[in-house]
């Protein structure tokens, strides 16, 4: 059987973003904290899996800091986002991987020169969840390509093997994963398509929307949605802002990720199929990656293949080029 026809999304799409070079034995990585405080415990056994790795990671001077008020952020919003640019700005630093999510990264990432990161090219940079703020922030104002993947202090890079190997291969061997998918992987809305990667926590979109330097189109793009502890009438209203506001007009596919503890399936299902199926595009529901037991790290910024059969096979995406170079 032939396969079926790539659709693209109507008009041009984006431009592949600039990638990073992979890592080699010995590098130096940076753990940041840009949004909430980590448990020390939690980040220093996330060090310790890097070190396995052959890297050579260090913690930032404030990525240990809890803010003295507000004890919901990771230290001040200027600490945060100068031990963010010290290390972009740094030659000597390889790859930022975040340590955990939470809240934050909207209050500081109008703090970071995106002049100077700009300047200094394009590394390794890792998180999810409220992390969705910087990666698109690296896309739209430095035109740089990151890796939506486990955080460091995070417990399911603590403990799930597989997640772990994903970010190790991504950072070292990008070349051997380019086709993702668990076998949870499925069709929501057949097809197949062709576009750039983007996205994240689908409440972190939808809060960006109207901020400075935001996304204001998704022609051409494969949108990549997660999210956690929202409930199903929850996305249902973040996904309709999106779709009123115009932000997904053009969009050549949807990759769904984890909904940990959103409530049960097969109802954040069904807003699912509501809310994207009007698209007219292809949509793949559970790849793995986001909050869910596995997390799979993803590039974004890259053009890829969305794969979602009809006949009931695993979905997948692949990335058309090795994350790193």
């Amino acid at each position: 059987m032939s396969a079926a026809p790539v659709a693209t999304g109507a008009g041009a799409g984006p431009e592949p973003l600039a990638r990073a070079a992979r890592l080699r034995p010995g590098a130096r990585v940076a753990v940041v904290s840009p949004s909430g405080p980590v448990p020390a415990e939690r980040l220093d056994a996330g060090l310790d899996l890097l070190r396995g790795w052959d890297l050579d990671p260090f913690v930032t001077p404030h990525a240990r800091d809890v803010h003295p008020e507000l004890r919901y952020l990771a230290g001040t919003d200027e600490h945060r986002a100068q031990d963010l640019q010290d290390a972009w700005c740094d030659p000597s630093v390889d790859a930022i991987l975040c340590a955990r999510g939470g809240y934050g990264a909207h209050r500081m990432v109008d703090l970071l020169d995106w002049t100077a990161i700009r300047a200094a090219g394009p590394k390794p940079f890792v998180g999810y969840s409220d992390i969705t703020v910087l990666h698109e922030a690296f896309a739209l104002r430095a035109g740089f390509s990151t890796l939506l993947g486990p955080m460091v202090g995070a417990e399911t890079f603590l403990k799930d093997a597989p997640t772990q190997d994903g970010l190790r291969a991504t950072l070292l061997e990008p070349e051997s994963v380019r086709t993702l998918g668990l076998e949870t992987a499925a069709s929501l809305v057949p097809g197949r398509a062709r576009g750039v990667t983007y996205g994240g926590c689908v409440s972190l979109l939808a809060a960006d929307l109207g901020t400075p330097g935001a996304r204001t189109s998704a022609r051409g793009g494969l949108l990549l949605v997660e999210d956690v502890t929202e409930d199903p009438y929850r996305i249902d209203g973040i996904l309709t802002r999106l779709l009123r506001s115009g932000a997904l007009e053009g969009v050549a596919g949807v990759v769904c990720g984890s909904w940990e503890n959103c409530g049960p399936y097969d109802r954040v299902r069904a807003v699912l199929a509501d809310r994207l199926g009007t698209l007219g595009v292809p949509v793949v529901e559970e790849l793995g990656f986001g909050h869910g037991p596995t997390t799979l790290t993803v590039p974004l910024g890259l053009p890829a293949v969305l794969d979602a059969p009809a006949d009931g096979g695993r979905a997948t995406l692949t990335v058309e080029v090795p994350a790193l170079t």
